[in-house]
């Protein structure tokens, strides 16, 4: 079995329990009825097979016929219910009973009958009544009358109208006796005022029996017996074909999907869950392979494909409309917090899947939240503050609105546009809300973000500060392999905030014996001293040196820095040698084979940033003592020291290729010849005067 098979083989087993955890928590929130299999939209080409009915269903009336007739349920064709008001009959025959019509006195018996079978017949204010804000015309329509706790149904022809019943009881009265003036008669005692409507409008009865009349409209308008046609391979779905669809849709979604919910459902979710998983592991292990190694690294992906997951299966469940209101596009900023582009995107790709596969028009909404998380993600910037920081959320939602109209407008997708950006706005204000959740994350996963990366790049920090004070040499060649790893990992397109971060903190352990080292000769308060090594062995000089590797990762322990800083303490040396002393002691009679002391314990670089540092490290130390200093010598020098290093092995366990290194020496020479060129020598004359000038 080859290298590479016997490293997967131990990957699978010993990281395989966040890849089982992910397929049962996607079994347990899956679908547990079938999905609809075919896509359709109205005005488009049926490209499926025939599709004829296999049970029976009634077709749907579509939204907009429901709320027309909800809406004629509720204009003037509802009957009014009226109340007979006995009090206002008795209140006002006796009134008229009372009436002193002194010369016209004979009068009042008649105009007592006539007003009681006025009453009687009913009589209703003169104008239209309000029912829901439409006016119910009662003139050619009947209307329900409230007597004695029972409801009758009259036509309005039956009822008088206010100015009818007064005109009524006038002719009436009038028939009787024919030579008065009977309007002066009743203007003059008031007998008008006593003909008021006995009918009074019950609105709260009335919109009651409306509400339930709207209620009772019927939600069907025909019915598909099994075997009938629906739609014929290549037809056009027509507003009438979309209806009957959407009905099957309905029908079987709700009824013949429970019926899939048997064994082979069951091992088809199983099946899907496990490609999934599958999928997702391939992708880790082709674009980053120490994903795999990393146990917190890998929690975090998984638990963040998990929440993209819950998100489509449960929020589009009971309302497809919901799955606008989750913020698919925060998992891609989640992750790119703590991973480079290169995992990210596909990685998103893959949560992304449970969208296309499960949701209602999963494909149209995964393009749509594709295409927004990667804008977003050009926008982000991890070091940003105030108002910047929600710039990814924004530029995401501007995207998917965008999206959603071509496709609304074009007919691949429908829904109430208004409401649909709103909830996109929702779900983009959640995403600008949820995302300080990374610095929880990075406690509980105990990740290294950018942010803190930038904040331990800080030189005022206390760490650095003591760098500076006990070891200024030191300090001052970390800023300078900082700088130049800066720009050698950018070259390459790898993490340049973990590898500032590691240059930076590398040599932190020789500010415990600062002397040690040439870089701080300065300190001797004696120029005239012996060096530190003047009367030390090769050996004792070498375990000297040596010791500043464990007295960094110490210190890294103490001021409590990431692994992955603290790394670049451990590797920066690999297994390298101390080759001055080491030359030394052999120069002395010393046995060649005797490496042990002069050798740094490692390990070697894990990564491409480490390497770097590494590479960095003994270009910025070895450079300035070429005499040579033109960019030949720079070139020679660099390929030596890199292909040293790689006969020694020390790039055997890094995640770099060989192209990465070409790219890395082609960077270290140009800036070399940048940093270190040759200087002008000016004539001796000419430098005095120019020192005198200053």
């Amino acid at each position: 079995m080859d290298t590479s098979r016997k490293k997967l083989t131990v990957l699978l087993s010993s990281r395989i329990l966040p890849f089982v955890l992910l397929f049962l928590a996607l079994l347990l929130i899956m679908p547990r009825t079938a999905k609809f299999r075919y896509d359709y939209r109205k005005g488009a080409v049926w490209h499926h097979e025939t599709l004829i009915s296999d049970f029976d269903f009634p077709i749907y009336k579509t939204a907009e016929q429901m709320e027309e007739e909800r809406a004629q349920a509720g204009d003037g064709s509802v009957i009014p219910y009226y109340r007979f008001s006995d009090e206002i009959v008795n209140k006002n025959v006796r009134a008229a009973e009372a009436l002193q019509l002194g010369a016209h006195a004979s009068v009042k018996s008649r105009l007592v009958a006539v007003l009681r079978s006025v009453y009687a017949q009913g009589i209703v204010q003169d104008e239209g009544v309000r029912v829901d804000k439409r006016s119910a015309n009662l003139s050619d329509e009947v209307l329900y009358v409230q007597k004695d706790k029972r409801a009758s149904k009259y036509p309005v022809t039956e009822v008088y109208r206010q100015t009818d019943a007064r005109a009524k009881v006038m002719a009436e009265v009038g028939k009787s006796f024919p030579s008065f003036n009977m309007d002066s008669i009743f203007r003059a005692a008031g007998v008008y005022d006593l003909i008021v409507p006995n009918l009074i409008y019950d609105k709260q009865t009335t919109e009651l029996v409306q509400a339930e009349s709207a209620e009772r409209i019927s939600p069907t308008q025909g019915f598909v017996s099994a075997g009938q046609l629906i739609v014929s391979e290549g037809e056009i779905v027509t507003a009438e074909i979309a209806q009957m669809l959407d009905s099957y849709k309905q029908e079987y979604q709700s009824n013949m999907g429970l019926q899939k919910s048997s064994l082979p459902y069951v091992i088809g979710n199983v099946l899907v869950a496990l490609i999934l998983v599958l999928i997702l592991f391939l992708v880790i292990y082709f674009v980053d392979e120490g994903i795999l190694a990393s146990k917190r690294r890998l929690w975090y992906i998984v638990f963040i494909v998990f929440l993209t997951a819950l998100g489509a299966l449960l929020a589009g469940r009971h309302d497809p409309v919901n799955l606008y209101l989750v913020p698919f596009t925060l998992a891609l900023l989640y992750l790119r917090t703590f991973f480079r582009y290169g995992v990210i995107v596909p990685v998103y790709f893959v949560a992304l899947l449970p969208l296309a596969i499960f949701c209602q028009n999963g494909v149209v909404l995964y393009v749509m939240y594709i295409a927004a998380g990667l804008v977003a993600a050009l926008f982000y910037r991890s070091s940003e503050r105030g108002w910047r920081q929600f710039l990814p959320c924004l530029v995401a939602f501007v995207v998917l609105v965008l999206i959603y109209t071509g496709f609304d407008f074009t007919g691949f997708i429908s829904g109430n546009w208004g409401r649909t950006v709103l909830y996109l706005f929702l779900g983009s204000v959640i995403s600008g809300a949820a995302y300080p959740l990374t610095y929880l994350f990075e406690r509980i996963f105990k990740l290294l973000s950018t942010t803190r990366l930038v904040e331990l790049t800080d030189t005022d920090n206390t760490l650095l500060r003591r760098l500076e004070e006990k070891a200024p040499g030191t300090f001052q060649h970390c800023l300078q392999v900082m700088s130049m790893a800066e720009m050698v990992t950018r070259t390459i397109g790898g993490n340049v905030a973990l590898a500032r971060a590691g240059a930076l903190y590398h040599d932190i352990g020789k500010m415990k014996n600062p002397l040690c080292f040439v870089e701080n000769s300065m300190l001797s308060t004696d120029p005239s001293a012996p060096s530190y090594h003047a009367n030390l062995t090769p050996k004792e000089s070498a375990r000297d040196i040596i010791r500043h590797v464990a007295d960094g990762l110490e210190l890294a322990a103490k001021y409590r820095l990431p692994e992955e800083v603290a790394a670049f303490i451990r590797t920066h040396h690999g297994t390298t040698r101390t080759g001055y002393f080491y030359n030394k002691f052999v120069s002395e009679g010393g046995d060649p084979a005797d490496t042990a002391d002069f050798t740094y314990p490692g390990g070697k670089p894990q990564t491409r940033e480490q390497v770097v540092v590494m590479l960095c490290d003994t270009v910025e130390a070895a450079a300035r003592t070429l005499a040579d200093n033109s960019a030949k010598a720079y070139s020679d020098f660099v390929d030596r020291m890199i292909e040293g290093k790689n006969k020694e092995g020390q790039f055997d366990e890094a995640d770099i290729s060989i192209a990465d290194l070409l790219a890395v020496g082609e960077a270290l020479k140009t800036y070399l010849a940048q940093m270190y060129h040759e200087r002008i020598a000016y004539p001796t004359k000419l430098r005095r005067r120019l020192s005198s000038s200053r």
